[in-house]
């Protein structure tokens, strides 16, 4: 049985440091090992779990499907925390497997990223209750900079946007052998091309499935890369 193993980390700190890595390596190979497997890649993230854009989670759905591995990750918490990533990267078709949970089905697996999304929503309510409680007690709230703070976070805005622009341009490079085979095969149309990347697990910067819109903004960027 062939795998491509997939870990992710929340912190480049935790990234550097190699903190959170050795368990999941360990957890993947004793994995592996118990069902007599080989790991053709391991591919290793690290961004924050709330985040779905994963160019290196790309990368090893991208080598599953063309190889016809399985993807193995230690936890099913270790992919996302997001419902709507995870059932979407079940749409997806591409094979994939928890060590920690070898026996899920996709309604289990389904159930948990429903509850880990509503847990999230219930977070984000408690914090705006706890803000509206704080502002009725007459507690200022914000930040006491003013303008100047809003310059920086102008600032930040601006660089962030480019940091999204920048990994929008080096995804779309990477897929245009795909597209370029898709056009050699006579795939031509938006839907066509959509659904032909969603069969082989390919994933949008967002980490999504693909569409017609999606399609048509890929190749409007390429076009201006040219």
């Amino acid at each position: 049985m062939k795998y491509v193993a997939y870990l992710r980390v929340s912190t480049a700190r935790q990234g550097q440091s190699g903190l959170g890595l050795d368990a999941q390596r360990g957890a993947i190979s004793a994995f592996v090992s118990q069902r007599g497997g080989t790991v053709l890649e391991t591919f290793v993230e690290v961004e924050s779990g709330r985040l779905d854009a994963r160019p290196q989670l790309t990368k090893a759905l991208h080598l599953s499907k063309v190889t016809g591995a399985t993807l193995v990750i230690a936890k099913l918490d270790r992919l996302s925390r997001n419902a709507a990533f995870l059932l979407a990267l079940q749409d997806s078709g591409a094979k994939f497997i928890a060590a920690d949970m070898p026996d899920a089905n996709e309604l289990t697996v389904g159930i948990m990223a429903l509850v880990a999304q509503q847990e999230r929503q219930a977070i984000s309510r408690r914090t705006r209750e706890a803000l509206l409680a704080a502002k009725a007690r007459g507690q200022k709230l914000g930040n006491p900079n003013g303008a100047a703070a809003l310059v920086r976070a102008a600032q930040g805005n601006v660089a962030a946007v480019a940091a999204v622009q920048q990994k929008a341009i080096r995804h779309a490079e990477a897929l245009r052998p795909i597209l370029c085979e898709l056009h050699t095969a006579g795939v031509e149309s938006l839907g066509m091309i959509a659904a032909e990347l969603n069969q082989r697990g390919v994933l949008t910067p967002r980490g999504a499935r693909w569409h017609r819109s999606s399609v048509a903004n890929l190749k409007k960027l390429l076009e201006k890369m040219n």
